[in-house]
């Protein structure tokens, strides 16, 4: 009898064993990142160094969803803004992370002309259109493969699709390398004239995700201008210097330093959200910032092809974004290094071109490299 009672106990531990491992495999991190969006699969995609440094990218929207780097003791972080699981990433914040076009930032009234032809865009900020629109490719599934270290992302965006001209082929590629550095190559071909300017949206805090505010990072930003903005943040057109303003980056400054300055420019932003027009104007790839946060030593460079950058504090985030671990993400506890053309570039005659024509190809590089300060 006594050794029935023990194999019926046995046996009921066994099969409790088998349905708590059942249930661990099943609740996987990456089974919270397939689900089906518009008649596409989504899934996440690892990238991982021989440093252990790890990026995770999902092909919905492109979006970088963990950066892990470490710190000056090799304590590993997650340096990026985003989410634990696909469901809150299509619900929650849209940019966190994405790829953005087809023409990242404003364009003024959503409307603009090439060759005498005017054209309409959908306007989703007021009376301008921002980021590509009410669905840009930040709200799209890419087609994607994977070859070791480097993820391929395909997407055909439509002719007239938000009102943009041309049937537009993308390509963007990121590559983790073993210099620490994420790289992320954009390219694009159409058949009709087309504006084009595509960035990343990462949101970064080198203290790691929703710990604390950015505001001891130390910034520098290889610019001696800028382009200030209306009421609406639309450039005005001219390119001011930076010297004797609060966006003077061209040494080591602290991004709190002058973020609430008495300054028209900063009223308007909240803030720093503007663009800066980096020296480097040729299209070679070259240092555009560098931020350094004292505290865990984690440095961040960004290089890049592109004449712009545009520095976003995070204003604009209030706490009504739960992230990873249930974190809330608040008003300036993260930035933005946007590269790319200038905003409102089609309707600025003396900004650099971002018009692409059929026969030519778009190319654009930028890498994010880690590193640590001791």
């Amino acid at each position: 009898m006594k050794k029935s009672i023990i194999t019926v106990i046995l046996t009921i531990s066994f099969i409790m064993s088998c349905k708590t491992e059942f249930k661990k495999e099943i609740n996987k991190p990456e089974d919270n990142w397939e689900l089906t969006v518009r008649n596409k699969p989504v899934k996440l995609y690892t990238l991982k160094n021989k440093n252990n440094i790890e990026v995770t990218i999902t092909n919905y929207g492109g979006k970088i969803v963990s950066l892990n780097v470490p710190d000056k003791h090799g304590k590993f972080e997650d340096v990026v803004l985003g989410y634990d699981n696909i469901k809150n990433t299509v619900e929650g914040n849209t940019y966190f992370g994405a790829i953005i076009g087809r023409f990242g930032n404003r364009i003024a009234k959503g409307k603009f002309s090439i060759d005498g032809e005017e054209y309409t865009l959908k306007t989703n900020l007021g009376n301008n259109a921002l980021h590509g629109g009410e669905v840009g490719y930040n709200a799209v599934v890419w087609d994607a493969k994977q070859e070791g270290n480097i993820l391929t992302l395909k997407h055909l965006d439509p002719d007239k699709n938000e009102g943009y001209p041309g049937n537009l082929n993308i390509i963007v590629t990121y590559e983790l390398n073993d210099d620490n550095g994420l790289k992320i190559t954009y390219e694009a071909i159409t058949d009709k004239s087309t504006p084009v300017n595509l960035t990343n949206h990462a949101y970064f805090n080198l203290q790691g995700a929703g710990n604390g505010t950015i505001l001891n990072h130390k910034l520098l930003i290889v610019a001696d201008n800028y382009t200030p903005v209306d009421s609406e943040m639309i450039p005005t057109g001219d390119i001011a210097s930076v010297k004797g303003t609060p966006f003077d980056f061209t040494t080591l400054t602290e991004m709190g330093k002058n973020i609430n300055a008495d300054d028209q420019q900063i009223k308007i932003g909240s803030g720093f959200d503007h663009n800066w027009v980096l020296n480097n104007q040729d299209g070679d790839l070259a240092l555009a910032a560098r931020v350094v946060e004292p505290e865990s030593g984690r440095v961040m460079e960004v290089f890049t092809t592109e004449p712009g950058l545009q520095f976003y504090a995070a204003n604009f985030l209030n706490g009504g974004d739960v992230g990873k671990s249930g974190k809330k993400y608040q008003s300036r506890a993260s930035f933005c290094l946007e590269t790319q053309h200038y905003p409102d570039a089609p309707n600025q005659k003396n900004f650099p071109n971002t018009i692409l024509k059929p026969g030519e190809k778009y190319h654009t590089e930028t890498i994010y490299k880690f590193s640590i300060q001791k």
